[in-house]
């Protein structure tokens, strides 16, 4: 009794709310490598490292490849991906709330508060509602996503692949993953409207977050209640305000700088469309249907600070989150007009939210500044700079996408040398889990310091 007493308490120590979600994707990796290196799952069978590139691509829900996936693996194969694919999507939070179930395990009253504070923001949601929610969204928009496509995929195909594409690359959209069975994306499907409408539609509502889904169902889906008022939360408006803005401006970019270039030849119906797919897509999803390695430099670079920002919090996207954009922004103008706390939307911002906005997006640039220094020492070493124009814009590109776990490319990902591929590999899995558990580790709530040092200002600007 005092044996396994003592194995409960390290059991304990060892499973935190911070490492909890590292280890589930960790032990999801491995399995996903161990299983995509059966014989059965490619041919040829896949080298341990390009099994262990899909395994953390997939679950991570990247989309980076460096095998084809409907060419290259099997049945099997695809399958596993779909499977890694659908457990990432489906969010660290449920897996963490699964694990925690199936260890016999409760939450204490610190750890349910880290993670309440984490994952809904302050509110009094229960932890065990929101995963019936998160899975019930996912099966309802994974469903009709899945129906919208087999009408198109089943005037090309037989009844059965037709509904295995369409669910495949149903829960590849809504999990924001990337992965398609076409070896070209959708790039051959540019000027079907049908196609084009449910695979935005399902990565945007993939992108928004559970949690921004759970209140717009309240809202406009809950019986009405005279006595009770219901509004969104400032989350909720935030993410929905500038997710509207950055479609909007992404759109309006691909436009200007990609109408004369890469969207050559095509109509004006087809350039809108277009356009449109890119400005979703470019925030964290990885299908695309036009060719980014042909788009021209502003438009890398401009796809890159969307790559960048990301997705909602809370949703199957990656990126800095726009939530976290929306915080920088709002206590910019506050300390631009002189105003000692931070608002938006006529509510004062937590200085625990404004920390921890700040600690994210300063700690994502360093990673991906170290990132790309190493890949380019990895796949450059000591080649002059004459040597290697525009390589600097390509490698920031890949970096970038595989931190915001967005999976776009422009061809590099590929060639890579097992050095680059590992950098590849690790980029993806701090960029799926980094920022979140910098949030973790900042919800914890602070420890009174015995002694407080004399303030001193610090020169800024």
């Amino acid at each position: 009794m005092h044996t396994g007493s003592s194995f409960t308490k390290r059991r304990r120590r060892f499973i935190t709310p911070t490492s909890l979600p590292v280890l589930t994707f960790a032990g999801l990796i491995i399995v996903g490598t161990a299983l995509l290196m059966l014989p059965v799952a490619a041919d040829p069978t896949l080298p341990p490292i390009d099994a262990l590139f899909t395994a953390t691509s997939a679950t991570c829900v990247t989309g980076l490849v460096v095998v084809d996936t409907g060419s290259r693996l099997s049945l099997f194969g695809q399958w596993v991906v779909l499977l890694l694919i659908q457990c990432g999507g489906l969010g660290i939070m449920t897996f963490s709330t699964v694990l925690i179930l199936l260890l016999g395990g409760r939450f204490s009253v610190t750890s349910r508060t880290v993670i309440q504070d984490t994952f809904t923001h302050g509110s009094d949601s229960k932890v065990t509602s929101l995963v019936r929610h998160v899975v019930m969204f996912t099966l309802i928009l994974e469903s009709v996503g899945a129906a919208l496509l087999f009408i198109r995929f089943s005037t090309m195909y037989p009844p059965g692949r037709a509904l295995y594409y369409s669910v495949f690359h149903a829960i590849s959209a809504f999990c924001n993953a990337g992965f398609s069975l076409f070896s070209e994306s959708f790039m051959n499907f540019k000027n079907d409207p049908l196609v084009n409408l449910t695979v935005c539609s399902l990565i945007i509502t993939g992108g928004l977050g559970f949690l921004v889904l759970v209140e717009l169902k309240r809202l406009f889906f809950s019986p009405k209640n005279p006595r009770q008022v219901r509004r969104l939360s400032v989350h909720s408006k935030l993410v929905l305000s500038l997710s509207f803005l950055l479609l909007f401006t992404g759109t309006l970019g691909f436009i200007i700088m990609e109408w004369r270039s890469s969207m050559v030849g095509l109509s004006v119906p087809t350039k809108l469309i277009s356009s449109f797919f890119q400005s979703v897509t470019t925030r964290t999803a990885g299908f695309n249907t036009l060719d980014f390695s042909k788009m021209a430099n502003v438009t890398l670079l401009f796809s890159i600070f969307l790559m960048f920002i990301g997705a909602a919090s809370g949703s199957t996207g990656g990126g800095i989150k726009v939530n976290t954009l929306g915080v920088l922004f709002a206590l910019s103008r506050s300390r631009l007009r002189g105003e000692e706390t931070t608002n938006i939307f006529r509510r004062t911002l937590t200085p625990a939210s404004v920390g921890r906005a700040i600690a994210v997006f300063a700690v994502s640039v360093v990673v991906i500044s170290i990132a790309t220094t190493a890949l380019m020492a990895s796949e450059l070493g000591t080649t002059p700079h004459g040597e290697s124009r525009g390589l600097f814009l390509e490698f920031l590109f890949e970096i970038v996408s595989a931190f915001g776990t967005v999976g776009l490319s422009v061809g590099v990902t590929r060639t890579l040398s097992t050095m680059g591929k590992v950098i590849i590999i690790l980029v993806m899995f701090i960029g799926r889990l980094g920022p979140l558990s910098i949030a973790l580790a900042l919800s914890r709530r602070p420890s009174r310091a015995r002694y407080r040092y004399a303030e001193e200002n610090v020169m800024i600007g």
